[in-house]
């Protein structure tokens, strides 16, 4: 088998067979097949497209060019979630406590963030002492004992999606729905959970900008899972604009710890509970998605879940006590608010350009190896559909630059869009698929 030969069945729009695609995964990865062919391909495929099987076969050869994480020691129906990223999106944080407080083990592995959108691991972090570098004998060991763990990724999970990826991103060839399906299903795959759940957002603020795309996105990770034998669920929902009012890690981390206190925003515990069923339902702790939604309100009023958190937190390490008492988080040293300008009602916020502000005062990464403010970001006052006069306060910037606090102020206050008219209120969930 020829690589050359590869390339150009798949240039001439031609269905790559499972062992044709096993050669140039499995060759790639172990440094046998050069760059210049493996992004010849890339591009064969970013214009030709590949078919369901092809997509399928792809996934499965990336999920098993490393380590697949062995899950068999837990008991009961893993279920992960995975989001495909959005501005606030914090949904973990309070998601995998209400989950396993009803009784379904999570064990999840997450990632860092990289450019505006914040990542899991960082997050956590914001509790003074937290780890996610687990062995797999203690990830596993924590979740039977605590019902939840969160490690982050090991290098020799999927390790040709990592490959791949660089390789993509700088030959202009991440743009294709077959190559981002494969890209999150074969991490999700690899880690070893027996269902999934997957948030596609759709927005200014998402990657998939139209519900078109997010959809043809979420139909073909759902058919990736079945294929895989994994029980899929698609839930396709809105990243207009930010999720919750809190964009960055110890302010997302304090809206979630209200959320599992029962004071949480509407959008953001909406989410929550409709993730949270299909996960219920996913682990067979529920019949209907209506008994999994009553479950998941039940442990927040009771407490249960908020102290689920806390003893997650405990267990990797991190300091329980901040879960009550929020003070022991980090927290910026001033805050700047954003005024209105005008008079009238938010029609949009460019969702992204928030996520930007965060960046800009340290909250996101630049590069892979960019230090991380845990303590500043944007609080948001008002959002879409919200009635505001000149002078009212539209977010609050939480800083340690004044600088950098100046310039975020200008590039928020540039984001929100007011008019004369009420817009139209867009839904926050628009369809599940796999259900």
């Amino acid at each position: 088998m020829r690589m050359y030969d590869i390339i150009l069945k798949k240039r001439n729009g031609g269905r790559l067979s499972d062992e044709e695609i096993r050669f140039f995964v499995q060759g790639y990865t172990k440094g046998e097949i050069p760059d210049y062919q493996a992004s010849a391909l890339m591009m064969a495929i970013y214009f030709n497209g590949m078919t369901s099987g092809e997509t399928a076969s792809l996934t499965t050869a990336m999920a098993t060019s490393g380590d697949m994480l062995d899950l068999s020691g837990i008991s009961g129906i893993k279920v992960d979630k995975h989001s495909t990223g959005g501005v606030g999106d914090k949904t973990s944080l309070a998601l995998g406590p209400m989950v396993a407080a009803c009784g379904v083990p999570v064990a999840k592995m997450s990632g860092r963030g990289l450019g505006h959108t914040g990542g899991t691991i960082d997050k956590l972090e914001s509790f003074p002492g937290f780890n996610t570098s687990l062995t797999v004998d203690k990830f596993i060991e924590n979740v039977n004992r605590v019902g939840i763990a969160i490690m982050g990724q090991t290098a020799d999970l999927a390790p040709a999606d990592k490959k791949l990826y660089a390789l993509r991103d700088v030959t202009a060839t991440v743009d294709n729905m077959s190559l981002i399906a494969s890209s999150i299903m074969s991490k999700k795959l690899a880690a070893g959970a027996d269902a999934i759940v997957l948030d596609v957002k759709t927005g200014s603020g998402a990657f998939m900008k139209t519900e078109e795309d997010a959809r043809a996105l979420a139909a073909e990770m759902v058919e990736i899972g079945r294929r895989a034998g994994r029980n899929t669920i698609a839930v396709i929902s809105d990243m207009d604009q930010p999720l919750g009012y809190a964009v960055g890690n110890a302010l997302e981390v304090k809206e979630a710890i209200e959320t599992l206190k029962g004071n949480g925003p509407e959008d953001f515990t909406r989410l929550c509970l409709t993730l949270g069923s299909c996960m219920l339902l996913a682990g067979e702790k529920a019949r209907t998605r209506e008994e999994a939604e009553e479950k998941l309100k039940a442990v927040i009023r009771d407490g249960s879940a908020l102290k689920k958190l806390a003893g997650f937190v405990e267990a990797q390490g991190g300091d329980g006590r901040a879960v009550y008492d929020t003070s022991l988080l980090p927290a910026a040293s001033f805050t700047l608010p954003v005024k209105a300008s005008e008079d009238g009602y938010v029609q949009r916020m460019a969702c992204d350009e928030i996520g930007v502000c965060s960046l800009i005062l340290g909250g996101g990464r630049e590069t892979k190896e960019s230090a991380v403010d845990l303590s500043v970001g944007i609080v948001l006052q008002k959002k879409a559909g919200d009635r505001v006069s000149r002078g009212d306060t539209l977010a609050l910037i939480h800083a340690n630059d004044s600088q950098k606090a100046q310039e975020a102020s200008k590039r928020c206050l540039s984001a929100f869009v007011i008019g004369k008219e009420i817009p139209g209120k867009r839904p926050l969930i628009r369809t599940v698929l796999g259900a």
